[in-house]
C-alpha cells in the first residue's frame, strides 16, 4: 500500500492526500452505502482522521442516525456530487475513503465484507474473504 496517496473529486474541486496506509480496506455492504454508491457495496480504507489533508476545497457533510445509535457522516463534494468520505461518532478519529475518489486505486485490496446481511442477492460477496453480518 502505497502511503503517501491522493484523491478527490470528480469535477477537481477537492483534492486530498492522505499521509498513512490504511489500518483496514473493506467492502461495506449497509444500505446507506449501496445508496451512496449506487451499487450493492462501497470500498472504504479505514484511516486517522488527522492524515488527510486538504490541497483544495471542502466536503460537504450530511449526518444520519445510526442503528446502533450514535451518529454516521459522509462527505462529498458539493458541487459533482462524488462520494469521498465516511465517518461516525463511535470513532470520530477515524475516517473511511472512499476507494472511488482515489487517483489509483489499482492498489487496494479489500480485507472483507461488512454489513453482509445487508448484502444484495445479485451482488457477488468473494467466499475467500472474511464476511461481518454487520460491522466489523
Amino acid at each position: 500500500m502505497p502511503a503517501p496517496f491522493s484523491g478527490g473529486c470528480l469535477c477537481g474541486a477537492i483534492r486530498y492526500t492522505c499521509a498513512m496506509e490504511p489500518v483496514a480496506t473493506v467492502q461495506c455492504h449497509c444500505r446507506d452505502c449501496q445508496r451512496n454508491s449506487g451499487s450493492g457495496f462501497a470500498i472504504v480504507l479505514a484511516v486517522q482522521r488527522a492524515a488527510v489533508t486538504f490541497q483544495r476545497g471542502t466536503p460537504k457533510r450530511h449526518t444520519t442516525p445510526a442503528d446502533s445509535g450514535n451518529t454516521v457522516w459522509r462527505e462529498f463534494c458539493a458541487i459533482c456530487g462524488c462520494q469521498l468520505f465516511a465517518g461516525g461518532s463511535a470513532n470520530p478519529d477515524f475516517c473511511g475513503i472512499k476507494a472511488s475518489s482515489l487517483d489509483d486505486p489499482s492498489w487496494v485490496r479489500p480485507l472483507g465484507d461488512i454489513w453482509t446481511d445487508s448484502a444484495q442477492p445479485w451482488d457477488y460477496l468473494d467466499p475467500a474473504l472474511p464476511k461481518a453480518p454487520k460491522n466489523l
